[in-house]
């Protein structure tokens, strides 16, 4: 249709589910993997849609006006953006992408903005974390509409910063193309969802894209310890300030003492020197804590908020959260699901006790994901587990047993035993440890379900530790 064709017709809200649609709403009819919201066009109209925007599929004549462009997806951030009257551009919209430390990240910069009297929303795999607002949780990064509502909500409640998790997904379907991001912060980039990127290269690609999105009074913050955080720096028009473990002109720590009652040091950002007084613990969060500081210096905020942000943000639900048992041993839950994320977990865990500490790793693959990275997480926790117990994840679509051969195909030791049932599996871990072991409990974090065959049947690790306790 014809831009001079179109009707003047009141829209009073934007749906993608057909089944959601009220009177008068316009139905955006994406291709999805599994399903293609085009077969349910008539299903909207039904259900009352006032016209219809698509990718041109021949339909037959329509009772409702059709909007045909070449990306659906695309075109519904556009019209997301509209509808709700560009919230974005009256609030301060920080980035943060990367495979690993998204969420620390996140977490570690509220406090600091909180701290500082700035009223701040967190977006992520947390789910929405914004007071007066119900903590929901979907996806790390909501679809297009959402985003745009979301945003829209919140500058009505006044928030002044919005930090948001951006997953290289979302940055390929265009859900955040019409977001006006005043900062974005790399973490760092390691295999991951290759199952739908193909490649390391298009996967680099599609997080570049946050940082070609950037304005020039923008902020690039990037990982230079990373090669690829190096690469982003070309490829953003915003400045660019670089954050690294090491001694240079980026951000760094001057000094740094880890253990594990935390992390202890100095960064060393220009002219300032921020005193690190942290109960994370490992390498990972060092640099977690680096990318936070270096955002809340970007944006001034004041030397004392910036130390205190860091010290009050002393766990982060479902990432390195421990727990004491009865016994004297600890259990540990991480949402890692990455043999690079397994390997920093658990390589900081054994660096850090005593050499002769029993660890007990329990853990398992997601289905309908990246196959290739299955039996790699079996030798990376092998080389630091005393011994594994390999449960079923979230199997999806896939058949759990067929997960597991894949799984157990990269050990090569018999310091494993196979579990059908996760409870079982951890559960027999927590009976086995004994005082000053540690339990880690990998994949889900806080998750309180399992996804088996596209049913979200009832799981808590969480809840399984603490009736141990």
């Amino acid at each position: 249709m014809k831009p001079e064709a179109i009707p003047d017709i009141a829209i009073s809200g934007l749906k993608f589910n057909s089944a959601h649609i009220c009177r008068g709403d316009l139905f955006i009819a994406i291709p999805g993997t599994i399903h293609d919201g085009h077969d349910y066009i008539h299903d909207a109209i039904a259900n009352g849609a006032a016209a219809i925007l698509s990718n041109g599929r021949d339909l037959g004549v329509l009772d409702v006006p059709q909007i045909k462009v070449a990306n659906p997806r695309r075109a519904a951030s556009v019209v997301a953006a509209e509808f709700y009257g560009h919230p974005s551009r009256d609030l301060q919209i920080i980035g943060i992408t990367g495979t690993n430390g998204k969420t620390t990240t996140a977490s570690l910069l509220a406090s600091i903005l909180s701290h500082a009297g700035q009223k701040t929303a967190q977006i992520g795999t947390l789910g929405l974390i914004a007071e007066g607002f119900e903590q929901v949780k979907s996806l790390t990064t909501p679809d297009a509409i959402s985003i745009q509502k979301i945003f829209s909500d919140l500058r009505d409640a006044d928030f002044s910063h919005i930090i948001m998790e951006v997953s290289s997904h979302a940055l390929d379907q265009y859900r955040v193309s019409n977001v006006d991001f005043n900062m974005a912060i790399f973490t760092n980039l390691t295999p991951e969802h290759l199952d739908y990127h193909g490649t390391m290269e298009s996967y680099f690609q599609s997080k570049a894209k946050l940082f070609r999105m950037l304005h020039l009074d923008s902020t690039a913050i990037v990982n230079e310890t990373d090669p690829n955080g190096r690469r982003l720096a070309g490829e953003t028009h915003a400045p660019v300030l670089n954050y690294s473990r090491g001694n240079g002109t980026s951000i760094h720590y001057q000094e740094m003492e880890m253990g594990l009652n935390g992390i202890r040091g100095k960064i060393k950002a220009g002219n300032e020197t921020y005193e690190v007084v942290s109960e994370l613990i490992g390498e990972f969060n060092a640099e977690n804590i680096l990318a936070a500081v270096s955002g809340a210096h970007a944006l001034g905020i004041r030397h004392s908020d910036i130390e205190t942000g860091i010290a009050a943000c002393s766990a982060i639900p479902g990432r390195m959260e421990s727990f004491a048992l009865a016994n004297g041993a600890t259990a540990l839950i991480d949402y890692a699901h990455t043999p690079d994320a397994y390997d920093k977990v658990l390589g900081t865990l054994r660096q850090l006790s005593k050499q002769d500490t029993n660890i007990y790793v329990v853990f398992g693959a997601g289905g309908d994901r990246d196959a290739s990275k299955r039996p790699e997480m079996a030798r990376v926790t092998e080389l630091h587990a005393t011994h594994c117990y390999v449960t079923p994840d979230n199997p999806r679509t896939e058949d759990p047993d067929q997960i597991t051969k894949e799984v157990i195909s990269g050990f090569h030791s018999d310091r494993h035993t196979v579990f059908t049932d996760r409870s079982r599996g951890l559960t027999t871990a927590l009976s086995r440890s004994t005082k000053g072991d540690v339990v880690v409990v990998l994949g889900k974090g806080r998750e309180e379900y399992q996804d088996i065959k596209g049913e979200k049947v009832f799981h808590s690790d969480l809840a399984i530790i603490q009736d141990y306790q």
